[in-house]
């Protein structure tokens, strides 16, 4: 008998599993009003925390960091934490984000996430996403602090790893002061910027920065000066360089009067597309991208 006559005829069952096609979601926090301050809050606020109200009433807090870079905690008084800026990803940070999310309401105090479920492949029916469990309207209401002391209850003390987490994390917080949604003044070593997320597309955004900037006015005045823009989480995030001895408060108005003119600038667009001095700038600050560490 050849080979070809001693093979199995098909299987009718199998025990390879089913390829799964994990895709890229470029934009994971599309769809919520916080979508701004979560790529801040994800990718250069320091120390900060936000509630979060669930559809069922529940409550849990969303923190910038958590000990040991944890997706998730229960504190020994019971309040319930995630985090934003964790070790590991998938595909999908806002199914990640809802996973961790998911995982705490369960969990028991004491109990931590060390990473978030980043391998198990979503079901069809699966609704662990932010945009699944979160009030899609609301926007977040933040608060910035100096150090990560609200790791801990009040008048407890850290000790161990936790203890050894809490002063590595607080030697490198930069001092930051929120000027308004996704906007924040950040004073790093010698130099103090504004990094500002902005929910336009890209390249929407990049005409209407062009034309303020062939018409001078894409500065924050005296001691200012635009710096470039880099890309997250599918969203656009304009910096300018500011004078590092002027108190944050002092760019706030500067920072208003600068929005109200990039929103004339987009409203122009409808009507009036770029000439050729403002294509031109486009065509400058496209080539000004930056690269955040």
């Amino acid at each position: 008998m050849g080979k070809s006559s001693r093979k199995k005829g098909p299987k009718t069952t199998s025990d390879r599993k089913p390829k799964v096609r994990d895709v890229f979601v470029g934009q994971p926090f599309e769809g919520l009003a916080a979508e701004t301050e979560l790529i801040a809050l994800r990718e250069f606020v320091p120390s900060a925390t936000a509630a979060l109200t669930l559809g069922s009433g529940e409550k849990v807090t969303l923190g910038t960091v958590l000990p040991m870079a944890a997706a998730a905690f229960v504190r020994s008084d019971g309040e319930r934490y995630i985090g934003m800026q964790v070790q590991t990803r998938s595909s999908d940070i806002s199914r990640d984000l809802g996973r961790a999310l998911k995982w705490v309401l369960e969990a028991k105090e004491g109990d931590v996430l060390s990473v978030p479920d980043t391998t198990t492949p979503p079901t069809a029916d699966e609704k662990a996403r932010l945009q699944d469990l979160l009030d899609t309207g609301v926007e977040l209401d933040v608060t910035l602090y100096n150090d990560f002391a609200w790791w801990l209850p009040e008048d407890a003390d850290a000790s161990g790893d936790v203890a050894l987490s809490l002063e590595r994390a607080n030697a490198a917080i930069m001092p930051t002061e929120r000027l308004g949604a996704g906007a924040y003044w950040v004073l790093a070593g010698e130099k103090a910027h504004l990094r500002w997320v902005r929910p336009e597309p890209e390249n929407l955004l990049l005409q209407a920065l062009a034309r303020l900037s062939a018409a001078g006015e894409l500065g924050l005045g005296e001691g200012s000066r635009y710096a470039g823009s880099f890309r997250a989480h599918g969203l656009l995030v304009p910096v300018w360089d500011l004078d590092p001895e002027a108190h944050a408060r002092e760019w706030a108005d500067a920072k208003d009067q600068l929005g109200t003119r990039l929103e004339a600038a987009l409203k122009s667009l409808d009507t009036e597309p770029l000439n050729a001095a403002e294509r031109r700038s486009r065509d400058g600050l496209i080539g000004r991208q930056l690269t955040i560490r």
